[in-house]
């Protein structure tokens, strides 16, 4: 092994040499440097010049950096760190594979993956062809899914922290309110779906009552309404014991959810015969009109988790390793697959069983009947959509609102106001139909996520060279490696718009703004995670390539602080 001594001497009159500010920053004459030859440091964007005396040892070995005799560290600014924004010590790092894993069984088996398999088959889809779709979509996102997830395990940062590196200091709110914005919406219909349930345990006489009748002010019922409140205050009891009350929940979730999903099969492949009616199901499309479906419905089925695939670091972050991140990512494409099979499946033999198609499995959890049927129904819907809805759409929000204001916002505080953002989204009406809920909801925020996920990941693997200053991460120094232009980093925010305008007319077409738009808008439209992802991620690139480069922070020894390669 090849060892390499790296000694500092600074002096300075300052007690923090990493927060000394100058507008004329220059290395005064009692300042040495001694390295060896083959070592290089090139760092400039802090400033040392007063006169209090540091001495720092650095040795380092390949992938491992041992720090002797620390005195100093940089102060970190409180309005950029709290206890919920701070890198996870060795000692919070307790996911394994299999618990990363889990996560994604209490994510996947939920009423929305059920319907949006359902979806597709009822927009004319053959079997197969739905779960071709999924399948391809999730491995795709599979791979951006990992890479996003590797600076969460290196270095224990968080999805708002990350992305400061990227767009800059304060810029970063840009990136993590939209996908706070996302998750707030999808807070809404998940929990909507978890107040169907409990509407479904209600006596007749209730459910006839005058308080089940819809207001056309509110677009749905007073009951309805009731119960949809009543659920989401059941989440944030739970979502009140932070990271590691969600973590159990997932981990002792997961079996329960698998066995209840393994009866409902079981009882659809027992009541219509077999799955002979299913297999023997055709597309109803041509080929022209499947082509025309599919590349739109790949889009939603990766916009389903684009979303989550960003702020994976949120929960990456407390992985033991990058192997058991890994591993633990490698769930999506699996359970997705296998929970779609189960949609379908049970959706397709409700035609033999009740004589018509019922793709909600709320509506057909009501149809089957049975006190214990029942029961056991609705505790496995509510407890699969708290598991998913919790992971995918409270953490990530909550995190950005505390991102925004770490002294003003807790985790917990951030995970009560998104519960009540996700009011304002009236998800009664995104879920009318599957058109509305594939076409207009899944496929039009992806236009938002498919260019901040192209430009994070331009910027820690081609830019960045998976290289970054944790300390600058948290400092507000004009000269840090993060502050850009007074904190927010322009290349990163044109590539953001550039990626957004291509599908912005396509999408006011879809939502009935603008009557016709030019063929090329809708094809923009219908591919705009991809669009947006590949458009931004290029043009931050150029962007960042052309700018002239300070010199790059030597973090050899930071970027390995928390964790090892």
């Amino acid at each position: 092994m090849v060892s390499n001594c790296l000694n500092l001497r600074v002096s300075s009159s300052h007690p923090n040499i990493f927060l000394a500010n100058s507008k004329n920053p220059k290395l005064s004459k009692s300042n040495s440097l001694t390295l060896s030859p083959s070592t290089k440091l090139n760092k400039t964007n802090h400033v040392l010049n007063h006169s209090m005396s540091y001495n720092v040892s650095m040795r380092y070995s390949n992938s491992k950096v041992h720090f002797s005799s620390p005195k100093f560290e940089i102060e970190p600014d409180p309005t950029l760190i709290n206890d919920d924004l701070k890198p996870t010590t060795p000692s919070q790092r307790t996911f394994s594979g299999l618990e990363m894993a889990s996560l994604w069984v209490g994510l996947v088996v939920g009423v929305p993956s059920y319907y949006l398999a359902g979806s597709l088959v009822d927009l004319g889809m053959a079997w197969w062809q739905g779960i071709a779709t999924v399948v391809a979509a999730n491995m795709i996102l599979f791979v951006p899914l990992v890479l996003t997830g590797h600076p969460g395990t290196r270095y224990g940062i968080s999805f708002p922290v990350l992305a400061r590196s990227s767009f800059g200091i304060h810029g970063a709110h840009i990136p993590t309110l939209l996908r706070a914005l996302v998750g707030c919406g999808w807070y809404g219909i998940e929990t909507w779906i978890g107040g169907e349930t409990i509407f479904l345990l209600l006596p007749n006489s209730i459910k006839q009552s005058t308080f089940s009748k819809s207001l056309p002010w509110l677009g749905t019922s007073p009951l309805e309404f009731f119960c949809f409140l009543i659920f989401m205050l059941a989440q944030l009891s739970i979502v009140w014991k932070g990271i590691d009350g969600i973590r159990e929940l997932e981990k002792y979730s997961a079996p329960i959810l698998i066995l209840l999903t393994s009866l409902l099969l079981i009882w659809s492949y027992v009541n219509a015969n077999g799955f002979g009616h299913m297999l023997s199901l055709s597309s109803k499309l041509s080929n022209s009109q499947f082509w025309s479906l599919f590349f739109p419905s790949l889009t939603a089925n990766i916009s389903f988790w684009a979303a989550l695939a960003l702020n994976i670091p949120d929960f990456t972050r407390y992985a033991k390793s990058q192997n058991d991140q890994i591993i633990g990512q490698a769930g999506l494409p699996i359970f997705m697959g296998a929970f779609t099979f189960v949609g379908i499946v049970v959706t397709s033999s409700t035609k033999i069983i009740f004589g018509h198609v019922i793709s909600n499995p709320i509506q057909l959890l009501g149809k089957i009947g049975g006190f214990v049927t029942t029961i056991l129904a609705i505790l496995g819907i509510s407890l699969a959509t708290i598991t998913t809805n919790i992971a995918a759409n409270v953490v990530a929000p909550a995190n950005a609102l505390v991102n925004l204001s770490p002294m003003l916002f807790t985790f917990r505080r951030g995970a009560i106001l998104t519960a009540f953002l996700g009011i304002v989204f009236q998800p009664w009406k995104l879920l009318k139909s599957s058109e509305s809920f594939v076409y207009t909801w899944l496929v039009g925020y992806s236009a938002l996520m498919g260019p901040i996920g192209g430009i994070i990941l331009v910027d820690y693997y081609l830019v960045k060279k998976t290289n970054l200053s944790v300390e600058d991460l948290y400092s507000r120094n004009p000269y840090g490696a993060y502050y850009y232009s007074r904190g927010f980093n322009v290349a990163a925010i044109l590539a953001l718009v550039v990626g957004i305008i291509p599908v912005i007319p396509g999408f006011l077409h879809k939502v009935g703004m603008l009557e016709s738009v030019s063929e090329t808008f809708v094809v923009i439209y219908n591919n705009a995670w991809f669009v947006s992802f590949f458009s931004a991620g290029l043009i931050y690139w150029i962007t960042s390539s052309l700018r002239s480069k300070p010199d790059e922070s030597a973090a050899v020894g930071d970027s390995l602080l928390h964790n090892p390669k």
